[in-house]
């Protein structure tokens, strides 16, 4: 009996130090000193993703071995589709979460024009019918609704994280593991190194966005997490736009501006660099581009 429990009682402490050291491990995953030249943690010590700070492998093995799996939401409507979406989805398949479970939910208010793709392992696509708004402004803030009653009705039954995607970018490196986290925010491009007066927070009290001042400017073409995060974040949205139609008032950039003070109010756990939506202009901080903005032509994609 005794040497039953010895022998118990080592098996414990080996997975005890098995986890320790599992954990240990994960704290120190992010080289945080690997980049000295851009912020790399936050003021709450949420860390900042850039190339050099991270090993895929480690991360790659650590999700496939808990069986991670992501929902990616895009809308196409209007003209966007036939601009961007089969780009979209065509370089999505190429560099986006290789090697998990990926579903791709495409909100598009024509369904018959979505482009058959050939898609790898472990991918699917589901085509999801929404109403085409008069305004693309309504078009941009309303999606917020529809993010949620989709994560409450199908993704959160079928995938953990749900990234939601603007359709008029492109996947250029890999864009993986790394980016997963319980609630993740995208930095700007064009204000990762501005300075806080200049920063476009909506400065109007009366909307629900208002924000005098805030920790970074972060970016809508790009958030995701957990679900129930992602929801919590589209939920929140959604009633300050509402509140806001009721006082004929509209946040200055729309869903960004609501989505900026969710996140001054409810901090991040990760952010992902400029690396991760990029503009196209040359910069040295910028080592690999992940995302890229597609070329814009308001003028003749948007409604007014």
């Amino acid at each position: 009996m005794f040497h039953y429990l010895l022998a118990h009682n080592c098996e414990n402490n080996v997975n005890l130090l098995f986890i320790w050291l599992f954990n240990i491990t994960f704290v120190f995953i992010f080289r945080f000193r690997a980049r000295q030249v851009v912020e790399t943690r936050t003021s709450w010590k949420a860390p900042i993703i850039w190339e050099g700070m991270f090993d895929p492998k480690l991360y790659d093995q650590k999700h496939i071995q808990k069986k991670s799996s992501v929902g990616l939401t895009v809308f196409a409507v209007g003209r966007y589709l036939d601009a961007y979406l089969k780009t979209f989805l065509t370089s999505a398949e190429q560099h986006f979460m290789l090697g998990l479970q990926v579903t791709y939910y495409v909100f598009t208010d024509q369904p018959d024009k979505v482009p058959h793709l050939e898609l790898g392992p472990q991918r699917s696509l589901k085509v999801i019918q929404v109403e085409k708004h008069s305004r693309w402004q309504d078009i941009s803030m309303m999606r917020m609704k529809t993010i949620s009653d989709t994560i409450e009705s199908e993704i959160r039954h079928h995938c953990n994280y749900v990234f939601c995607f603007d359709v008029d970018q492109e996947f250029k490196g890999r864009f993986g593991s790394e980016a997963l986290g319980d609630s993740v925010a995208q930095i700007h491009a064009g204000f990762y190194k501005a300075p806080q007066q200049s920063l476009t927070y909506d400065r109007n009290p009366k909307s629900k966005a208002f924000m005098e001042c805030g920790d970074y400017y972060y970016h809508a073409a790009l958030f995701g997490g957990l679900c129930e995060h992602v929801k919590n974040l589209a939920d929140y949205c959604f009633l300050g736009i509402m509140e806001d139609k009721l006082n004929n008032v509209e946040a200055l950039w729309h869903d960004e501006s609501h989505l900026n003070k969710y996140f001054w109010l409810h901090k991040p756990t990760r952010l992902l660099s400029p690396e991760y939506c990029w503009d196209r202009v040359p910069n040295k901080d910028i080592q690999v581009i992940r995302l890229i903005w597609a070329p814009k032509h308001y003028d003749t994609l948007r409604t007014k």
